[in-house]
């Protein structure tokens, strides 16, 4: 009990979860964080704020997303049953919807001018251009140029909304440094601009927000997989990169320990070498990014490694710190899956059940199939599938197509 009295409580009021997340951010902008979580905990408590997200959710957005047993994946593993959470089906096509309309409802509070973020596979980019549309506010999306190249109907689809889409050219030219070219442009405005943050990353209290808003996931789960079943499911499966769709599916579920938590990084082509993978929880070591301490992927100097992922939004060498927490108190298994996996769980899902998942959520596909194979027949596995494949397909024909006798 003394551990799950400790998760209600979190994170403190200095952002911690356990020795994870915190404020390590320049003296400039202390003050403007501050505000935001006053701000935050204050709005999110009003009538006014909680009807308007609630309006959106439901008559905007689509939600409540629903759970779809996948009888006939399940059927052909001939293992556990499987069910998914289908985010895929909300408005621009991922979880991201659920938090970036809090955000953007949050910066109008506040009287901010702009929305600046990051986006690794332009999901977040999508939904946060979105919600600037319907909030009219301005918004600026920094995405890696290899992002832009891999992931171009995204950033047609940004451009389309009304978004400014800035190509970063420096570095790995992916997820890591769109963040830090976000965070360079954040610093020079951050009275008129607000950074809405992707994942449940960075500075405290956006850790925490981004988590509140994802909740829903498991909150709506929980009710819906109770009303098909009749009880609740044995297992849950959901990718991490920075962390927020599984953190969204995880929170309702805490405090039922009889279910297993499973939180699926990208192993890459493996996790022998530094560079071809992303797998921060499994290899990673306590460190310092972007404003807050988490697992991180190292190199020898102590600075964040050089990542990489299939999957374009999970190919970040940090995570979010209450996982980072988690995985301390084993209370979230983590585990990986390689691209081969992954692709391979990409057309399994696309041909048996019709429907086509983003990588980044064939990742926790994978990792699925992998499980109902080793447990019992009456036993369930509960996938959040964050995002839909639309912006993956063209990438994964033209890559694997010849494998799985596909071509263009």
């Amino acid at each position: 009990m003394e551990i799950l009295e400790k998760l209600k409580k979190l994170p403190d009021e200095q952002g911690y979860f356990g020795e994870y997340g915190g404020s390590f951010i320049p003296n400039q902008l202390k003050s403007i964080m501050d505000e935001i979580t006053e701000q935050y905990n204050y709005i999110k408590n009003t009538k006014e704020f909680q009807d308007e997200l609630k309006y959106l959710l439901k008559h905007y957005v689509g939600r409540p997303s629903p759970v779809y047993y996948a009888k006939n994946l399940s059927s052909k593993l001939g293992g556990a049953k499987i069910y998914l959470k289908r985010e895929d089906l909300n408005h621009t096509g991922a979880h991201k919807i659920n938090h970036t309309l809090g955000e953007a409802l949050l910066a109008k509070h506040m009287g901010k001018k702009k929305i600046i973020a990051e986006t690794g596979a332009g999901q977040h980019g999508v939904a946060l251009a979105t919600a600037a549309a319907i909030t009219n506010l301005e918004c600026d999306i920094y995405m890696g140029e290899i992002d832009t190249i891999k992931e171009r109907p995204n950033v047609l689809r940004m451009k389309a909304l009304g978004a400014n889409v800035i190509p970063v050219k420096i570095g790995n030219r992916t997820l890591k440094e769109a963040v830090d070219a976000a965070f360079e442009a954040y610093l020079k405005d951050p009275v008129t601009q607000f950074y809405a943050i992707g994942s449940v990353v960075g500075p405290h209290p956006f850790p925490m927000m981004v988590r509140d808003f994802q909740q829903i996931i498991g909150n709506e789960a929980k009710e819906q997989f109770l009303e098909l079943t009749g009880k609740l499911p044995d297992n849950l499966v959901a990718c991490v990169g920075g962390g927020s769709n599984a953190i969204g599916l995880f929170t309702a579920f805490l405090n039922e320990l009889e279910i297993n938590l499973y939180g699926v990084e990208p192993a890459g082509y493996g996790l022998e070498k530094i560079g071809d993978h992303a797998a921060t929880l499994t290899l990673g070591k306590p460190g310092i990014i972007h404003g807050f301490k988490c697992y991180l992927l190292q190199d020898e100097n102590g600075n964040p490694a050089k990542v990489y992922s299939i999957a374009s939004g999970l190919d970040y060498p940090g995570v979010g710190p209450q996982h980072s927490y988690l995985k301390d108190i084993g209370r979230v298994n983590y585990v990986t899956v390689t691209d081969d996996q992954t692709v391979d769980a990409f057309i399994t899902l696309s041909k048996v059940e019709g429907i086509i998942p983003a990588l980044e959520s064939a990742h926790a596909v994978a990792y699925a199939i992998e499980l109902a194979k080793q447990i019992d027949k009456d036993k369930t596995i509960l996938v959040n599938l964050s995002g839909r494949g639309d912006k993956d397909i063209e990438y994964v024909i033209e890559k694997y197509g010849d494998k799985y006798g596909l071509t263009l």
